[in-house]
């Protein structure tokens, strides 16, 4: 049997689109506290009665979120237009080398928009 687990975190970076047109508000450098939502599905360790211990999570998280934690999203590399989408996307393929449990990124930009990935 299965359980799905999520753990939040959040991050500040600032970031522009740079293939919007300049008449776009996204088009200028902006920031965002971005909420970043993992969820790991995997099956009850019998003995210790969890899927991993959420503090592995983060710890295993926190060298990749400190690469984009109050950056410019734009200079990090793979991350030249970054959307929530693409961002979605960079930190489930970095994140799941250490989370092969990782099923799902899912990224807010703010409290009334979110993408996920993959879908």
């Amino acid at each position: 049997m299965n359980f799905e687990l999520k753990q939040h975190f959040q991050i500040e970076s600032a970031r522009f689109l740079p293939h919007l047109p300049s008449s776009h508000p996204c088009s200028r450098m902006h920031g965002h506290s971005f909420k970043i939502i993992l969820t790991l599905v995997g099956p009850l360790d019998g003995k210790i009665g969890w899927v991993i211990d959420y503090n592995d999570i983060q710890a295993k998280m926190k060298p990749l979120l400190s690469q984009i934690d109050h950056h410019v999203l734009n200079e990090i590399p793979g991350l030249e237009n970054p959307t929530s989408e693409l961002l979605a996307k960079w930190l489930y393929d970095k994140a799941r080398v250490d989370l092969p449990m990782l099923t799902r990124v899912t990224v807010a930009e703010t409290p009334l928009t979110e993408c996920s990935y993959p879908a």
